[in-house]
């Protein structure tokens, strides 16, 4: 992710990360700490205290027989409009404030951008349910038939790949583009591990430690510094008194992954596809393989793999990813994905 100068200062201070260090080099220190920060706080179940950039609006759903809000940005283009919709959606460990500068990008290319924080993440409800992709799905839906959009792109990184697979095969008088941002869930999981109760508590106690390591593993070369942050947030819940219901919520969508395999909906997406990624993803054994078996599946589809980049290709190579991402979004959605390159 790309931060401002200002930006990064500013963690640095909140988080007492500035120093001096040996070459000379500013601000921040070349390693993560070993240990979280003693001035760390809990951090709230929706980020009451979170910032977000844009304007943050909820969508009243009911959904298995409770009321809950679906926390979102509606992003008016800042460059001359071209009249599309982005409909972004974010990975497992993120909202959609994560993806500021890409949302930021968009929007300056003269796209309206719609950013969610899925149910069960950021600021959205935080429910006890049965969480699938059917119902991710068809929240997205009911947001545009709320806001009166009859079609959008539709761009999903890491488990975000797998709510815009299914919206496009369920949906594909809407969708006009899909693109595929590193995505998880290439396999299907059932057929390589036994099923595993999400109410047992099985699945250990989250440590800044185990934390740390997750987010590393995006990153096959530097870390990013700034990145830290979003390290302490998630810490931060771990403090937070509603930490036991976090935690049951992360586990059932933890879960989804492995119940509601998507593997089985590209060969049905005939939109316009791309599956855009670093291919050496940390998170993934033999990325480059199973993002090819993707873009062979999807009908109409391409496929664009940046060596030496790693999960988070919108972190680590913004300015290029942005580039790429944008002129596939612009491209004729009615003409072959081979013809975009």
């Amino acid at each position: 992710m790309k931060f401002s100068r200002l930006l990064i200062l500013q963690i640095a201070l909140a988080l007492g990360l500035i120093h001096a260090t040996a070459n000379g080099q500013e601000g921040w220190p070349a390693e993560p700490p070993a240990e979280a920060p003693g001035q760390w706080g809990s951090v709230s179940a929706n980020f009451e205290e979170i910032p977000y950039p844009y304007p943050v609006q909820f969508l009243s759903l009911k959904r298995y027989g409770q009321d809950m809000r679906m926390a979102y940005m509606d992003v008016a283009p800042t460059g001359r409009s071209n009249g599309q919709t982005i409909f972004w959606q974010h990975g497992m460990n993120f909202y959609s404030e994560a993806y500021t500068p890409t949302l930021k990008a968009l929007s300056e290319a003269g796209f309206r951008v719609l950013a969610v924080d899925r149910i069960g993440y950021g600021k959205s409800s935080k429910p006890i349910i049965p969480y699938n992709f059917n119902f991710v799905a068809a929240n997205m839906k009911a947001l545009l038939d709320e806001l009166g959009i009859s079609e959008a792109a539709i761009v999903g990184h890491s488990m975000g790949g797998m709510t815009v697979s299914r919206f496009a095969m369920l949906y594909p008088e809407v969708t006009t583009h899909v693109v595929l941002v590193n995505q998880i869930g290439l396999t299907d999981q059932r057929q390589s591990r036994t099923w595993v109760d999400p109410y047992a508590n099985e699945l250990g106690v989250a440590t800044y430690q185990s934390i740390l390591r997750g987010h590393r593993r995006y990153f096959p070369q530097d870390w990013p510094p700034a990145h830290l942050e979003f390290v302490r947030r998630q810490y931060g819940q771990t403090m937070s008194g509603e930490w036991p219901r976090i935690a049951m919520v992360r586990r059932l969508q933890g879960q989804m992954l492995y119940e509601d395999p998507v593997v089985y909906d590209w060969q049905h997406i005939d939109s316009k596809a791309l599956i855009l990624a670093g291919e050496e993803d940390g998170l993934v054994a033999d990325f480059p393989t199973l993002a090819r078996h993707v873009d062979s599946e999807l009908q109409n589809s391409t496929i664009l793999l940046y060596p030496g980049i790693g999960h988070a290709p919108q972190i680590e190579i913004p300015d290029q990813f942005h580039m790429d991402l944008i002129r596939f979004l612009k491209s004729d959605p009615n003409e072959p994905a081979s013809q975009w390159k």
